[in-house]
């Protein structure tokens, strides 16, 4: 029987990120998909304006529902939280499943480019290093890395040292392997990661495509999470991850409007 995988992560109303772009991909992979909203977003977060819904009482009513109708998870895949609270209480659902076995993956969605995205505030980092503290796997970005450990942001790059040194910070809050996005490294874009299972560590160098969509983030973590619950390893899926989403851009570079993201419905069959 195929892994069944929870998504809790937000909903946006306009746009192909987050739950809408992360659902579509993992259920083609072959995954019996779930998700638990963590807020209602009315459209994605780069038009400026937006609404967005805080669902955490939702959310603590759902856990003891699931819990008398016997719910359970191979894995739970957690993206933006919405505030300290919510935090508290997702990660304990987590801490609790993952004692029976889910595979717990954090993506601590909080920025780019050296800076938070709008809407998230200073105490969204707090939230986030509690969710840290509950992952088999976490995948932050380069500048989401340096929020959570309070490190420099270093616009023009880091030395290898300097990215292993972050690596092992996030190791620092309870996360066992460790992904960063969007490093620049020596002068090249990379990925670099550390495998707790196999005690190794990796880079894979890319070639940055100059157009931003939000959402690439979701796309990365799903195509991820998607080869690893098949047995895939660590490293040769972050690769395929990465490829998928270098894919789609180029794919999609052109469109008018890039702030609703990539309509990952119709290139299912190339990721």
């Amino acid at each position: 029987m195929n892994k069944q995988i929870l998504l809790i992560n937000d909903i946006a109303g306009y746009g192909k990120v987050a739950t809408a772009a992360m659902l579509p991909i993992l259920s083609y992979m072959g995954l019996p998909v779930y998700n638990l909203p963590t807020a209602l977003v009315s459209n994605t977060l780069d038009y400026g304006k937006f609404n967005i819904l805080d669902t955490t009482d939702y959310i603590k009513g759902v856990f003891p529902v699931w819990k008398e109708l016997g719910f359970e998870f191979d894995a739970i895949a957690t993206g933006f939280i919405a505030s300290e609270r919510q935090a508290r209480i997702v990660s304990e659902y987590c801490r609790e499943q993952a004692r029976k076995g889910t595979t717990i993956f954090v993506d601590p969605i909080m920025g780019d480019e050296g800076k938070l995205y709008n809407g998230v505030t200073p105490s969204t980092i707090n939230s986030m290093r509690e969710m840290l503290s509950v992952a088999h796997l976490i995948y932050p970005n380069y500048t989401e890395a340096c929020y959570l450990t309070d490190t420099e942001y270093k616009k023009d790059g880091v030395t290898m040292e300097e990215a292993n040194r972050l690596v092992d910070a996030l190791c620092e809050f309870g996360a066992k392997s460790v992904i960063i996005t969007s490093m620049m490294i020596e002068g090249k874009h990379c990925v670099v990661g550390y495998n707790h299972i196999e005690n190794t560590r990796f880079q894979l160098d890319y070639t940055e495509i100059p157009v931003h969509f939000p959402g690439t983030g979701d796309i990365f973590s799903a195509v991820l999470i998607g080869h690893l619950l098949q047995g895939e390893r660590l490293e040769p899926s972050t690769r395929k991850a990465m490829d998928a989403v270098a894919r789609l851009i180029d794919l999609n570079k052109d469109n008018a409007d890039k702030n609703r993201g990539i309509p990952v419905e119709n290139f299912l069959s190339i990721i």
